[in-house]
């Protein structure tokens, strides 16, 4: 069995112009070995599954600062599913509200990072979700 360098994509999708996170995650997730693509501000729901498609991720990451995932992550998922990676393991991070966490996991997010989340916690949990497949 041959293993592969675990593929991130990382998005901001949405009128969010702030990125600093996203590019600390970035870095983090590549020092640790992964191959990450970062797309990144004001991206679309379809130009991120586009990106994710083409580029053939085992992770789609979607940070958001606006509040606006409720309404910009289902259009995210919904198109994964759609375009046959559904297997992708969707993660999220920004500030989101605990209230809205499980709304997110019940649409498909599999972990929400807020603010102060160390990236080895990130990494780890990556890690673990892929291998558990």
């Amino acid at each position: 069995m041959t293993r592969h360098r675990i593929r991130v994509l990382l998005a901001k999708p949405g009128l969010d112009g702030h990125d600093r996170g996203a590019k600390i995650v970035a870095r983090a997730l590549r020092d640790a070995g992964m191959e990450v693509i970062y797309t990144g501000i004001r991206q679309t729901p379809d130009m991120i599954v586009e990106a994710a498609i083409q580029e053939d991720v085992d992770v789609v990451g979607l940070s958001i600062l606006s509040g606006a995932h409720l309404e910009l992550f289902p259009p995210v998922i919904k198109g994964l599913r759609e375009k046959g990676l559904e297997d992708a393991l969707v993660i999220a991070g920004g500030i989101i509200p605990e209230d809205d966490v499980p709304a997110l996991q019940q649409m498909g997010v599999r972990g929400v990072f807020g603010p102060g989340t160390s990236t080895e916690d990130i990494i780890s949990f990556i890690q673990k979700q892929l291998t558990a497949e």
